[in-house]
């Protein structure tokens, strides 16, 4: 097992002065690590028995699309506003940074199925909270959150658990 803190990269101001950007491409690059993660992601997920995955734009779609494959299961897209091209819904995504908006394909989750949903990193977990929200909207039921890095200091997981108490919500590495 290889130590996948030690790989993430640590970027000062970033997008903006004062964050540090942790950046997981060291992780996604490495065939060892990037198949570690995906593999303690579907390790998580197959206990929940889920019938779709799910992930956040955009580094959660790469964690997302490559679990989905190895589960062989479909594969959702939540995205900010005016990417997708057919019938959404929306939904307001305030994160660290900005207000932002959130949407999905309206067919993008069938009423009653079980969604894993994906992201890379979890901060103040309003984007998370956001995701849970569109995909319960849609009808889908969220099996379980499972993001690769989680910012303790920021509380997301907290607040995330705090908004949605029935969503177990896991994550591989701390910081």
């Amino acid at each position: 097992m290889l130590d996948l803190k030690s790989m993430i990269v640590d970027v000062p101001d970033f997008p903006k002065k004062g964050v540090v950007f942790k950046d997981l491409t060291p992780v996604i690059q490495d065939r060892q690590a990037f198949n570690q993660v995906i593999d303690e992601l579907a390790e998580i997920a197959r206990g929940y028995s889920p019938d779709r995955i799910t992930a956040v734009e955009s580094r959660g779609f790469i964690f997302g699309a490559a679990l989905a494959r190895d589960l062989k299961l479909g594969f959702s897209l939540i995205r900010k506003k005016g990417k997708l091209p057919r019938k959404t819904i929306t939904i307001l995504a305030p994160n660290e940074y900005a207000v932002e908006y959130f949407e999905a394909h309206v067919d993008s989750i069938r009423p009653g199925e079980k969604v894993i949903i994906v992201d890379d990193l979890i901060a103040t977990g309003s984007s998370g909270i956001s995701a849970i929200e569109i995909v319960e909207q849609l009808g889908g039921q969220v099996a379980a959150f499972e993001s690769v890095v989680e910012l303790t200091s920021l509380e997301g997981v907290k607040r995330m658990r705090a908004a949605h108490p029935e969503v177990p919500v896991y994550t591989l590495i701390k910081f």
